[in-house]
């Protein structure tokens, strides 16, 4: 490989890094939101506003004829199919938080780097060094000692968290292969189409008007999410999967800091801990890239 290839690369990478952890801070944003908005309108109506802000921004920047071609687009039912798995994570996820403490929800949630990193081996082929290895495990300590679990029996609820990083690890294995074969625009239409269906069958039960400053809440997570769905789908067409993983952790750290700025929510010394070896996590792969040479 040409020393300007290597060059290329490099550069094509630390993007990736970069737009991916962007694309973490504004899901922990857009997380900062539902949960302000939880409290009044359900989940289900939430996501079919957050469906329709993005499928509505898709069409202001592509025009009316994006749809007719995200409708052609040959990755259509690979589409579908990883929009159904981030459904399955999603419904699990939700469903065992109702019987775990945040704590144990966030540590168990986050062995999904470490799926993905694993999956990434054997349904992508990539060759992942120890270096990535180690900054994964590391993010995972990070996030142990962060939330700092209570004793978790075999349970239910463990098991349903479980499946639940399965599934997104999956999903974003998926992605990567998917990301090279089709503009983040087809895909971002694609996706939330899916969710929009999903979403509006429940909702004719559910449904509540919002008031004007929940109203803007809801925009809000629509614009947040389909940021980060287009910043996350950009930044898996510029590295590779078992790359990115580590900066999945990064949204716990985002996460400690809206919960002090928003609800005064103080941090204890072992999240700061944490939040240093999440971090160091992700310094590894970004210095590691930087300086191999091939």
């Amino acid at each position: 490989m040409t020393n300007v290839a290597v060059l290329e690369s490099r550069q094509s990478v630390l993007a990736g890094i970069l737009l991916t952890s962007l694309a973490y801070l504004f899901f922990s944003s857009q997380d900062a939101a539902i949960k302000l908005l939880v409290t009044e309108i359900t989940v289900w109506q939430i996501l079919f506003f957050r469906s329709v802000t993005v499928l509505a921004g898709c069409g202001l920047i592509g025009g009316a004829k994006i749809y007719g071609e995200a409708a052609r687009s040959p990755i259509v039912k690979a589409m579908l199919l990883r929009s159904f798995l981030t459904l399955i994570a999603w419904l699990c996820y939700y469903t065992a938080a109702k019987h775990l403490q945040l704590a144990e929800l966030t540590t168990i949630y986050f062995a999904a780097p470490i799926i993905v990193t694993v999956l990434s081996i054997f349904l992508l082929g990539e060759k992942v060094p120890a270096f990535r290895w180690a900054a994964v495990l590391l993010g995972f300590a990070g996030v142990f000692i962060a939330c700092d679990p209570t004793r978790l029996g075999f349970s239910i609820p463990v098991l349903l968290v479980l499946t639940a990083a399965f599934f997104w690890g999956l999903a974003i294995v998926l992605l990567r292969k998917i990301a090279l074969q089709e503009r983040t625009l087809i895909q971002l239409i694609l996706n939330n189409a899916f969710f929009l269906v999903i979403a509006g069958i429940p909702l004719l039960h559910f449904w509540r008007t919002p008031d004007p400053a929940a109203l803007a809440l809801l925009i809000g997570v629509g614009v947040l999410g389909g940021s980060a769905q287009f910043l996350l789908f950009e930044g898996m067409k510029k590295a590779a999967a078992s790359i990115i993983a580590p900066f999945e952790y990064t949204s716990l750290v985002w996460a400690f800091a809206l919960g002090f700025i928003i609800w005064g929510d103080v941090p204890r010394t072992e999240v700061f801990i944490g939040a240093a070896l999440i971090v160091c996590a992700g310094l590894i792969v970004v210095a590691s890239e930087r300086l191999r040479k091939s």
